[in-house]
């Protein structure tokens, strides 16, 4: 891997772990820092690792997600273990503005199979669009189910990810569009990656795909809001359904906002809508500090967990391909050898 591309992961992770600092420092001023301190110490720890499992519950159904388009886009030719450390390596990127970090993956998959970048880079749109799709339906689902709020906002943001994979779909209009497209100078040399790039969408937005992938990834966050629940149980309040419903709304609606507002890992965007989400529907209502508490920990737990998971693995993809290559290396022939016999040929001919 590049030093570059190294360093420039440092500078964003230095970065972000600044705004998480922020973030956590203004959500103390909010909640009141003695009140905040005194929730989190009266959490229940013994749940956190059930909380954690829940966690990974959700990055393995994903990773399964992951193997599926690396198989429809003919990229499944290496090994179990490195491509989940692939996969995981792109959770160190989350905290890049938009996940356009996340391409990364695309770039250590073209190290280990040497499949171009644009024909899996497509994966890595699809993995943020149908994670966008899951959440939506499961914030309209709980919308319906209680919540009564934001049904028609959420609906929207369904409909146009529905409507721009619908597009994709348009194969003679969107190849047409392409050739158009190829004649601008600055695209032209760039042609045949455009309709690489384009190819591999179309495989892996088909309908009955897309509903297998996002299927999968509406259980897979299902379990994250399950682990809000724990949480907000673990703070006092009681298992309900209604507990579940708003843990639902709140973590779905407002990964949602974080991912549209393109901050590096929602930071903020996501934080502030987790917080204000459960002090304005919570019945009876949710304290401050317990909001807040609440808000800490799923973030913790999720977020920053995945950060610190995705470190390991791309400091160990990196090694990795780095072994490979010298492998490789040595059992290459050289080209002395390689003109030994034709030469000896030519002798004795």
């Amino acid at each position: 891997m590049e030093q570059s591309v190294i360093d420039r992961y440092w500078r964003h992770l230095l970065a972000g772990l600044a705004i998480g600092v922020l973030v956590a420092f203004a959500l103390a001023v909010i909640a009141d820092g003695r009140r905040l301190a005194a929730s989190l110490a009266g959490f229940e720890w013994a749940l956190l690792p059930l909380v954690l499992a829940l966690t990974i519950f959700n990055y393995a159904l994903r990773f399964l997600k992951w193997q599926l388009y690396l198989r429809w886009v003919g990229a499944d030719r290496l090994p179990w273990a490195l491509s989940l450390g692939i996969f995981l390596a792109g959770f160190a990127m989350t905290i890049t503005p938009g996940k356009v970090g996340e391409f990364l993956k695309s770039y250590l998959l073209r190290r280990a199979t040497g499949v171009p970048v644009a024909t899996t880079a497509p994966i890595v749109l699809a993995e943020r669009l149908t994670d966008g799709l899951a959440m939506a339906i499961l914030a309209l689902l709980s919308a319906f189910a209680g919540i009564e709020a934001g049904w028609a906002g959420l609906a929207l943001v369904l409909l146009l990810l529905l409507g721009g994979i619908g597009l994709i779909q348009q194969r003679r209009m969107m190849l047409a569009f392409l050739r158009w497209c190829t004649r601008l100078p600055l695209v032209h040399r760039r042609a045949g990656a455009v309709y690489e790039l384009y190819n591999s969408s179309y495989e892996i937005f088909r309908p009955r795909r897309l509903a297998v992938v996002t299927g999968l990834s509406v259980v897979s966050w299902f379990g994250e809001c399950l682990a809000l629940w724990v949480i907000l149980y673990g703070l006092g309040l009681p298992p309900t359904r209604d507990l579940l419903t708003l843990a639902i709304f709140s973590l779905s609606t407002a990964s949602i906002a974080g991912a549209l507002s393109l901050l590096p890992g929602g930071l903020g965007a996501a934080e502030a809508g987790i917080t204000g989400i459960l002090l304005l529907f919570s019945q009876p209502r949710m304290s401050p500090s317990t909001a807040a508490a609440a808000t800490l920990l799923i973030r913790f737990t999720t977020l920053w967990f995945g950060v610190g998971l995705g470190l390991v693995a791309l400091l160990w993809v990196q090694q990795r391909l780095e072994h490979l290559a010298q492998i490789e290396h040595v059992t290459e022939p050289s080209p002395r050898a390689t003109r030994g016999p034709a030469a000896g040929t030519r002798e004795g001919l």
